[in-house]
């Protein structure tokens, strides 16, 4: 494809000059000869620094987002634009030939949710013979393979390679997490998005966007349109206040509304049964009342369940397939994920790693324990990433405290920072609550000392990095997956006699 061919659609300040370009770049390690590289301002560093260095490793075009841009010598065709991720986005979709205007794509924006309702939506698209993409926090799914996920939303290069490499394998669906980072840097620019589906808001990123309004104005762009028209279904939680202000600016764009929620909305929940094994409710739909069994756990999945079912139905599933795809999905990693060795109380492993997201999970705990013969209690072990938001560490602490009997306060992802100013940021929330708790910075240690805190009958949480598989700290970063982590520390207190291999446990009861 010809440089020219590729600024098809590119706000371009000023250009010269043609070449063949086999490749898009914007990392200039990866260039290779016959690229064309992609010079834009980051977040924490300036690609413009990097000219020279794509040149020398075989650049024959060069795009800069610098008002100061000057050619460099030798360079057979160059661009100036006006804004660099977007130009990329343009640049990306045009090299893979527009692969997301050939897939159905839904969109999941929140604070909270959006990686189960991403994984319901996929079951519910799959039981009803459709072939799908997911793009998300967890994992993404590319023509069979499971691949990992660097990030909740990439890059729009990587974005569009995905898309692509769905679309050759067949693909119809894509189902993507789209982040606040990637829409307030427009990695999503020129995606046009069918149904975009918005969990809920809480606080969380503002070391990023600053204030809340920012944060909530990042979000509700993808019902804006990013770059395109505004989806054609938006799917809101109409029990969430950010979710009931985005009905008018959807009926501004002329989106069709369709609205969930427990007890309003086109998609609600009745005669909701929560046990260990899973949850039970009654759908109310557009198309009928539909029976509901998920082997996912607690009222926060409900919600979760609601906004994919309704997802789904904008997408033309059956009432049928909804059903069959919820009860399909029997694990969502990383996501009130059980661990069983045959120890007499209950592990789980969750991403919670917001100050809501801790009192929902300690919520359920509660319930759960609550149901059993003796007094038992909830164990919760919780950190607070590094290099984020401060403000939210008590609040984090506080949630933790008022939810639990016992917690144990460590280290989650402490980045560049000291692991001991994380936890006493935390503690200050903690300690209001006057719940018994201990410290401990290093987390191998301290899961298996809230393991060994545990009783028969108690519940033990082990909430904020769920699904990851590294920890990061200022030496970088090292494996760390507390699934595997916690059978460990089982074999090391008794439990798990077979030492069968780590591996992630599926539907096993509390």
């Amino acid at each position: 494809m010809t440089f020219q061919q590729l600024l098809d659609g590119v706000e371009v300040l000023a250009q010269a000059g043609d070449a063949e370009v086999s490749g898009v770049e914007y990392d200039s390690r990866r260039v290779r000869p016959g690229c064309l590289f992609v010079a834009m301002q980051g977040e924490s560093s300036d690609g413009n620094q990097f000219i020279a260095t794509a040149v020398a490793a075989g650049a024959v075009a060069v795009v800069s987002d610098s008002p100061n841009f000057v050619a460099p010598a030798g360079i057979a065709a160059w661009a100036r634009v006006a804004h660099g991720r977007r130009a990329l986005a343009r640049l990306s979709a045009n090299f893979y030939h527009r692969p997301a205007e050939k897939l159905a794509i839904t969109g999941i924006t929140g604070t909270n949710g959006k990686s189960t309702t991403a994984f319901v939506v996929e079951s519910i698209l799959m039981a009803a013979g459709r072939s799908t993409a997911l793009v998300g926090t967890i994992e993404y799914h590319v023509a069979g393979q499971i691949l990992p996920a660097p990030h909740t939303t990439p890059e729009s290069l990587e974005l569009n390679r995905l898309f692509a490499e769905a679309w050759q394998a067949g693909a119809t669906e894509a189902v993507m997490e789209v982040s606040s980072h990637a829409l307030a840097q427009e990695r999503t620019f020129g995606i046009p998005f069918d149904t975009a589906v918005f969990t809920n808001l809480t606080r969380d990123h503002l070391d990023y966007h600053r204030t809340f309004e920012e944060y909530f104005a990042a979000k509700q762009k993808l019902f804006e349109g990013c770059g395109t028209e505004p989806p054609r279904v938006a799917v809101l939680n109409l029990e969430d206040e950010y979710g009931a202000r985005l009905v008018a600016l959807s009926k501004k764009k002329k989106s069709q509304l369709v609205g969930y929620g427990l007890a309003k909305g086109e998609f609600c929940a009745r005669e909701m049964e929560i046990t260990p094994r899973g949850t039970r409710f009654r759908m109310v739909t557009p198309v009928g009342d539909l029976p509901i069994f998920s082997p996912l756990i607690g009222k926060v999945n409900v919600y979760n369940v609601l906004a994919a079912a309704a997802a789904a139905w904008a997408r033309g599933c059956s009432g049928d397939a909804i059903t069959r795809g919820v009860g399909a999905l029997t694990r969502v990693p990383g996501r009130f994920e059980l661990v069983d060795c045959g120890q007499p109380f209950t592990v789980v492993v969750d991403y919670a790693h917001t100050d809501d997201a801790l009192r929902n999970l300690t919520a359920l705990a509660r319930e759960f324990v609550s149901r059993g013969p003796r007094k038992a209690r909830v164990i919760t072990l919780f950190g607070c990433g590094g290099d984020r938001d401060r403000a939210k560490r008590p609040l984090m602490g506080e949630a933790a405290g008022r939810g639990s009997d016992f917690v144990v306060l460590t280290s989650d992802n402490p980045r560049s920072e000291d692991p001991l100013t994380i936890i006493n940021d935390a503690l200050t929330g903690l300690q209001r609550t006057g719940t018994r708790y201990v410290s401990e910075p290093d987390r191998r240690k301290a899961i298996l000392l809230a393991l060994g805190e545990a009783r028969a009958g108690d519940i033990v949480l082990l909430a904020g990095k769920g699904h990851e598989k590294v920890q990061v700290t200022r030496a970088g970063s090292a494996p760390f997956d507390d699934v595997e982590v916690v059978r460990a520390a089982l074999v090391t207190l008794g439990y798990c006699e077979d030492a069968m291999p780590a591996s992630r446990a599926a539907g096993s009861k509390p």
